[in-house]
């Protein structure tokens, strides 16, 4: 019994990913002003930051593990965390073949032209990257979606190297916040 409570903690951990991801993108970055919109905004600034530095992970994680292991006990707690993981790990392989790769098949094509709609025609909608679920319950996916896609599509993917291996450099990481905090936003 307990085996498959962890497994559906799993799952709901993963399968809430992108509520989270709406609302740190959509809500934390762009309605508010928090300590997240800077280092979006540089992403806006420099579409090759596609990654998130582990110098901000690593504390969210924590946070939610411990109120995850505090509501549903420590092995479900862990699992839920574990999912949700997962489904941050997944966001960041999607967010990076959006900027950099040609699409694989029409999901693809769908998400990369909504996300490239909010980086370009929108920035106050499309907040999804793995999902258009969240905008659509949201309101945040306008009804020129279709027209938006178009103006996107066009854009070839990303030449050069992502942000991959310098955000692993604690220190270089705490500067591009600083400098990120100090920006103006573009839009």
């Amino acid at each position: 019994m307990e085996m498959a409570i962890v497994a559906l903690a799993a799952l709901l951990g993963f399968l809430s990913w992108g509520l989270v991801e709406y609302a740190v993108h959509g809500v934390l970055s762009h309605r508010l002003k928090t300590f997240v919109s800077p280092l979006h905004w540089g992403h806006h600034r420099d579409p090759r930051a596609v990654f998130t530095a582990p110098l901000a992970v690593a504390p969210a994680t924590l946070l939610v593990l411990a109120l995850a292991c505090w509501l549903l006990g420590a092995a479900a707690g862990i699992a839920f965390t574990a999912g949700l993981f997962a489904g941050f790990v997944r966001y960041e392989r999607v967010h990076f073949r959006i900027h950099f790769r040609e699409p694989r098949g029409e999901r693809e094509r769908i998400l990369r032209a909504h996300h490239l709609a909010h980086h370009f025609v929108n920035p106050r909608a499309y907040h999804g990257v793995t999902t258009r679920r969240w905008d659509r319950a949201f309101g945040t996916l306008p009804a020129s979606f279709e027209r938006d896609y178009e103006r996107g599509a066009d854009r070839p993917p990303l030449e050069g190297e992502s942000n991959l291996l310098s955000i692993w450099n604690p220190i270089h990481a705490i500067a591009r916040a600083r400098a990120a905090r100090h920006a103006n936003p573009e839009r």
